[in-house]
């Protein structure tokens, strides 16, 4: 996609995104939002992207280990709980 193209769905003058883009420009956490979703992806996946925020790889192991150390939950339980954890990160 053109950075005129993304300006245009992110409501962004083309000039300013350019600017954003060659790190001339430092965008506004409501520029980055109008960004995201005109890349149809999550703000946190943008962050990660950008280098504003480290890759989730940590925090994905995490939850899995928390999940596989409850044990009030079943393994069936478990299964499904990190099927759900995964749909929500592939649909990110």
């Amino acid at each position: 996609m053109s950075v005129r193209r993304l300006a245009e769905l992110a409501d962004v003058s083309n000039p300013y995104l350019s600017q954003i883009e060659r790190g001339l420009r430092k965008p506004s956490a409501e520029i980055l939002q109008q960004v995201a979703q005109a890349l149809k992806i999550s703000v946190e996946t943008l962050y990660v992207k950008a280098g504003i925020l480290p890759d989730g790889d940590r925090r994905t192991s995490t939850v899995r280990e928390a999940i596989e150390a409850d044990e009030y939950l079943t393994d069936d339980q478990k299964r499904a709980l990190v099927n759900v954890y995964d749909s929500f990160l592939a649909s990110g």
